[in-house]
């Protein structure tokens, strides 16, 4: 099971990741999907993800950083 957290869009202006306590909800930008790349590339440490009609592969490297390539 993936888990999913839902942020709000950090802003130039703001240095927060939560609207103001003034702003209504749902007018600040879009709130981003965080997802744990653990849970996303499982053991093997990649994925494959279509965009567009095209394969992308999304893996961790040996060092732990992460390689998106077409």
């Amino acid at each position: 099971m993936i888990r999913i957290t839902m942020m709000h869009h950090m802003s130039p202006q703001r240095n927060t990741l939560n609207p103001p306590a003034d702003e209504p909800a749902g007018t600040a930008a879009n709130p981003l999907r965080v997802l744990e790349s653990q849970e996303l590339l499982g053991r093997s440490g990649e994925v494959v993800i279509r965009h567009n009609d095209r394969l992308y592969r999304l893996r961790r490297t040996r060092l732990g950083k992460l390689i998106l390539t077409a």
